[in-house]
């Protein structure tokens, strides 16, 4: 009879090496926040982490995703922005003004106050 190799025994966990934990005030001196903003995070269930006990631990995994989360991009892809940025080809089309281009901006209304909730009872001030 022909017998096929054993297979292979995963790792035991033991066997790797345990990740680094780091305290809340270390990932806020990383993120250059406070530790209160990483606990309450946490706490609320915003940010990865992990739990021993009643502290809130981090590995260096948790921060690159915390840094993920938290990372904007521009609102314009950059192809739409270099396209918007080329002058156009368009016989007859103005590339250049005298003037700047002023952003679009919304008309404002005057605020009032409004009349005091109370009247002077008595007309007399003290």
């Amino acid at each position: 009879m022909h017998r096929s190799a054993p297979a292979p025994v995963p790792d035991r966990p033991s066997d790797a090496p345990l990740p680094r934990l780091y305290r809340p005030e270390e990932i806020a001196d990383a993120l250059g926040c406070s530790a209160w903003w990483v606990k309450d995070r946490a706490r609320r269930s915003l940010i990865p982490h992990t739990r021993v006990g009643r502290a809130y631990r981090f590995t260096a995994e948790h921060l690159a995703e915390i840094v993920r989360l938290y990372e904007e991009r521009p609102a314009q892809p950059a192809r739409a922005v270099e396209v918007a940025a080329t002058p156009s080809s368009v016989p007859g089309a103005k590339t250049g003004s005298a003037q700047p281009r002023r952003p679009l901006i919304a008309p404002t209304t005057r605020l009032r106050a409004r009349p005091p909730r109370r009247q002077q009872q008595y007309g007399t001030v003290a």
